[in-house]
């Protein structure tokens, strides 16, 4: 597998090894030995998620605070989405900075996602299906939210005209400095 740092180097691009030919492709898209030497730590994950969401729907941008913090290794397996990342830790140089990547089907890309980080993605297909493997377990009283198009983070969205379709969460969801952060 190929890994490389982002402008957020704890945040990394994984695009695993892809074998094809006329009947299909093999891909190893997950190995615990090598995403452990990738990261440079042991990671262990407890939950995987799966969502399905239609073109335009944007989900995000979320985190789990701390004792509760999570991890997550993200992978598209039907579809199109814009993937993003955004610092939320306050002692960090890159804090309030995004990342954002192209994930679909088709390229087998994946992004890890360290506790520390807001996510959220928004379906570029008709339809997506969003994988995750995640380091902690969900608990709703340690969630937290960022507004998906704060200007102060300035994420750029591939929108090309379309509002996105929100959660009402989502819609109400606070800037950076209103944010609870790291």
């Amino acid at each position: 597998m190929k890994v490389t740092p982002t402008r957020l180097p704890e945040v990394l691009l994984i695009e695993p090894r892809v074998f094809g030919d006329a009947r299909g492709f093999f891909t190893e898209s997950w190995n615990q030995q090598a995403f452990d030497q990738a990261v440079g730590s042991e990671v262990r994950f407890v939950q995987d998620n799966h969502s399905r969401s239609g073109r335009g729907v944007l989900r995000g941008m979320h985190f789990q605070l701390p004792p509760h913090a999570q991890g997550k290794l993200v992978r598209v397996v039907s579809g199109r989405v814009f993937d993003v990342a955004v610092d939320m830790r306050r002692d960090s140089p890159r804090f309030g900075q995004w990342e954002g990547y192209e994930l679909s089907s088709d390229n087998h890309r994946q992004l890890w996602i360290p506790p520390g980080f807001a996510h959220g993605f928004l379906v570029l297909s008709e339809s997506a299906d969003f994988l995750y493997k995640t380091t902690n377990y969900y608990a709703p009283q340690a969630e937290g939210a960022l507004a998906w198009n704060d200007p102060t983070v300035g994420i750029e969205w591939p929108l090309d005209g379309l509002a996105p379709l929100l959660a009402d969460k989502d819609a109400k969801a606070p800037r950076l400095h209103d944010a609870l952060y790291f």
